[in-house]
C-alpha cells in the first residue's frame, strides 16, 4: 500500500483536527461515555513526565484543542499493549519524540487510580531539550513546549492534580510515603479520554 498523496494527507489531518476539536469541547461526562461505548473494559491510559536532562526542573507540556490549559503527553493504551510501549507510542505520536520503551521508567507511584473507572500509568524519562524538537500535528496537539516547573502555564485541573501527586506544580503535595496508589476523583490528565 502506498502513502496517500499530500492533498489526501492534508484532508485527513484537517478531518482529524475537526473531530478532535469537537471531541475535546464535549462535556467530560459525554466524552467518557463515548470512550466506554467503544472500549469494552475499564479505561487505562499512559502518561509521560518528560524532563529536560540538561536543565532540571523543566517539563514538556502540551496544549490541545480547545487549548484552555496545558497537559502532559498521554493517551489510551491499545488492547493488550504493554504499558511502557504504549507510553512511548503516545509520546512519539503527540510530540514526535521517539524514545525506546526501555528509556521510560515507572514514576513513583506508577498508577493513578481515578474514581470513575480510569487508571493512568505514569512514566518518566529525561532528554536534553536542546537535542530534541517536538513536532505536533496541529489536530490532536496544538503546541508542545518546555516549561519551568516553578513557572508553569495554566494547566488543566486534572494535570495540576496529577503533577501535585509528584510534588510538582501548584497542587504539589509533600513527598512522604508513596507506597500504594493515591486515589483521586476526577479525570485523567486530559480531563477525559484522549
Amino acid at each position: 500500500m502506498t502513502d496517500p498523496s499530500p492533498p489526501a494527507r492534508r484532508l485527513r489531518r484537517a478531518v482529524r483536527g475537526v473531530v478532535y476539536g469537537v471531541f475535546y469541547r464535549l462535556p467530560p461526562v459525554l466524552r467518557r461515555r463515548i470512550v466506554r461505548l467503544t472500549v469494552r473494559t475499564y479505561v487505562v491510559g499512559a502518561v509521560v513526565l518528560l524532563h529536560d536532562a540538561d536543565r532540571p526542573g523543566r517539563l514538556l507540556l502540551l496544549r490541545q484543542p480547545p487549548g484552555r490549559g496545558w497537559t502532559l503527553p498521554a493517551g489510551l493504551l491499545k488492547k493488550g499493549e504493554e504499558p511502557r510501549r504504549g507510553a512511548a507510542r503516545e509520546l512519539a505520536e503527540e510530540t514526535g519524540i521517539a524514545l525506546p520503551p526501555d528509556a521510560l521508567r515507572p514514576a513513583n507511584p506508577n498508577a493513578m487510580v481515578h474514581t470513575r473507572g480510569w487508571i493512568d500509568l505514569v512514566f518518566e524519562a529525561a532528554v536534553p531539550a536542546d537535542g530534541v524538537r517536538p513536532v505536533v500535528d496541529g489536530a490532536e496537539v496544538l503546541e508542545a513546549a518546555w516549561h519551568e516547573v516553578a513557572d508553569l502555564p495554566p494547566l488543566t485541573v486534572a494535570t495540576a492534580r496529577l503533577l501535585g501527586h509528584y510534588g510538582l506544580g501548584p497542587r504539589a503535595e509533600p513527598r512522604g510515603d508513596t507506597r500504594g496508589s493515591p486515589r483521586e476523583g476526577g479525570e485523567s490528565p486530559r480531563e477525559g479520554p484522549a
